[in-house]
């Protein structure tokens, strides 16, 4: 069989699963950018069955949802769960998305990062809540990147809106850049990352079908983002986050389109470190 760059890479990603770690770690040994997962990806599966999956990919870095670490979980729950992703050599990095409608629920996504050990809250925060919100970032010494969700979204439509509305707050408050949403609203991901890169400390990386509201989501490289361009702009932007792919198709059988994706995207850091 004759293999195209494209067949190839796509070849990479289906097969990932059943590849052992260590065919990747060479390469990820000391990459210059990070692929992480945000664990929505896979919000039907166990969190065994997610410590698996992300062992065989070789990702290391992840932000979990409520769906694996519930949001009302005690203390000593919470820790007995970051224990098992630790004892698997994996990083929780952070979680999310959490939203915050009140100061009671500002108060638990503090408590609930600051027990996981997590150093970043990936945000909703409604607006007049944002003062106390920068409080807690002050006093835990934990980042906020706030979400935005694309149309319909009335709180944080845009990078713009959170931009606009976090410059003149502490520092650890930045932006987690979801490119879907922002191409969903016919809007470039590139020029996103481009004009708030240095406050940009996470991102929800994937690929859509098309440029409208009603675009759906789409294995990395099959969509409407160029990819590549996309890389490169991070690497331009000296971007120090994770890459946390969301994979928001085939929710019951997602680690097959995770593993094509998780695959793409190496596949094109690989071709940017060699030309």
């Amino acid at each position: 069989m004759t293999y195209s760059r494209k067949t190839f890479l796509k070849h990479l990603g289906i097969t990932a699963l059943s590849v052992p770690a260590l065919a990747f770690q060479q390469k990820a040994a000391s990459p210059k950018l990070t692929i992480g997962l945000a664990s929505y990806t896979l919000r039907k599966y166990s969190v065994s069955q997610v410590i698996d999956i992300c062992k065989r990919l070789n990702i290391k870095d992840i932000a979990l949802k409520n769906f694996h670490l519930p949001l009302d979980a005690t203390d000593s729950d919470i820790q007995t769960t970051i224990s098992k992703f630790k004892e698997a050599g994996l990083n929780i990095y952070g979680g999310g998305v959490i939203y915050m409608k009140n100061e009671a629920e500002v108060k638990n996504a503090f408590r609930y990062a600051k027990a996981a050990g997590m150093k970043m809250i990936i945000g909703v925060p409604n607006h007049d809540l944002l003062p106390l919100v920068e409080k807690y970032v002050k006093e835990n010494d934990i980042k906020l990147a706030i979400h935005n969700h694309g149309p319909g979204d009335e709180v944080y439509p845009t990078p713009a809106t959170v931009y606009d509305k976090i410059v003149n707050l502490d520092k650890r408050i930045g932006l987690c850049i979801d490119v879907g949403h922002v191409v969903r609203l016919g809007m470039n991901p590139i020029e996103a990352i481009k004009k708030y890169g240095h406050r940009m400390y996470d991102m929800h990386l994937k690929d859509v079908d098309g440029t409208v509201a009603k675009s759906e989501s789409i294995q990395i490289g099959r969509g409407v983002i160029d990819i590549p361009k996309l890389m490169k702009a991070l690497k331009d932007v000296n971007y120090q986050g994770v890459m946390s792919i969301e994979y928001e198709k085939d929710a019951e059988n997602a680690e097959g389109g995770l593993a094509e994706s998780v695959g793409y995207v190496r596949g094109i850091l690989d071709m940017m470190d060699r030309y």
